[in-house]
């Protein structure tokens, strides 16, 4: 079974138009590459027919990615709760130096640091799902342990 992949609403609709966008347009302007490079005769020394070749073949394995997703798509309602959740917009004091950051947690497949959109499978998220405002948390990293305050959730 695949795994579960947690998207927003406008993520899902993201993925359905990058995968009508491959199959309605990449596919078959790869194909016309194809023939075209198949009609310049010997294959074995044509770098055209290699290129498409490869080009066909991240396309394919990309729709293949795509359609998983949405098969295995788990919408994250926006849902009030005092605890955070994917989809919670959380404000975060790192302990020691008061600096604050606002992270939005997101599924792995939307993920942008930098618009502070984090991975439901980061570290820093692992560490505060399920937590409440004035829990404070250690967060454990590739670089070391840190702690941090939930400040607000959103």
């Amino acid at each position: 079974m695949a795994k579960e992949v947690y998207l927003t609403q406008k993520g899902l609709e993201e993925l359905k138009l990058e995968l009508e966008d491959l199959k309605l347009v990449k596919r078959p302007n790869v194909i016309e590459a194809l023939k075209e490079a198949r009609a310049l005769g010997d294959l074995s020394e044509n770098a055209e027919y290699d290129a498409a070749r490869n080009e066909q073949a991240v396309v394919e394995n990309r729709i293949r990615e795509l359609e998983i997703m949405i098969e295995n798509a788990v919408i994250i309602e926006d849902t009030k709760s005092d605890k955070v959740r994917i989809g919670s917009k959380v404000t975060l004091e790192y302990i020691g130096d008061d600096e604050q950051e606002e992270y939005t947690i997101v599924g792995s497949t939307e993920a942008d640091p930098f618009a502070n959109k984090i991975s439901n499978e980061s570290p820093i998220a692992m560490a505060i799902i399920d937590k409440k405002v004035g829990d404070v948390v250690t967060v454990t990293s590739p670089n070391g342990e840190y702690k941090v305050e939930i400040k607000a959730i959103a």
